[in-house]
């Protein structure tokens, strides 16, 4: 089964050495030259995972990264020339999974991607339970993928929200 990246980057020479190195891995690279065009793709084009450069016209990969959050938990590497300690932060406060600086190699990136879809491919495959595991103010709804700390509701990635649910299902027990 070929997997759908969608590849966000205002450089066309990353889209398309990014995207030759996918399609010979096997996936399906879809191109975007801004966010505000990925933006709109991406609310009707079903896609496993989402590679966005921070700095780009018509919506930077920052803001693009919060809209999609909203509504889904689609698993995204920033591949940025900004290496700003600042901007990793802040990518992966918004729930980015990964970050990575240009220049970069194409190898680890693909092994990246493996990585996440494969983390993707085991949070799917969790047995799902009707109820709601409640631990305090803490709620975990795994068929939702939500999260709850005293009624306020917290974003979390797919990794965030499997380790957060295998600790509070045995609290006080050590996880390696």
């Amino acid at each position: 089964v070929s997997r759908t990246i969608a590849l966000v980057d205002d450089d066309r020479n990353i889209l398309t050495s990014v995207s030759i190195a996918l399609e010979a891995e096997g996936f399906s690279a879809l191109c975007y030259a801004d966010g505000e065009s990925a933006w709109r793709s991406l609310q009707v084009q079903t896609v496993d995972l989402a590679i966005l450069d921070i700095k780009m016209p018509r919506m930077n990969g920052l803001d693009l990264l919060q809209r999609l959050r909203e509504t889904s938990e689609l698993p995204v590497i920033f591949l940025t020339s900004k290496a700003d300690e600042v901007y990793e932060l802040n990518g992966l406060r918004l729930g980015a999974d990964d970050y990575i600086t240009k220049p970069f190699s194409r190898r680890l990136l693909i092994e990246r991607i493996r990585t996440l879809l494969r983390r993707a491919d085991l949070a799917g495959q969790t047995t799902v339970s009707e109820e709601k595991l409640v631990r305090g103010g803490l709620v975990l709804d795994a068929q939702r993928h939500l999260c709850t700390w005293n009624g306020l509701s917290v974003p979390l990635t797919v990794t965030e929200f499997l380790l957060l649910e295998t600790l509070a299902v045995r609290p006080g027990y050590v996880k390696s």
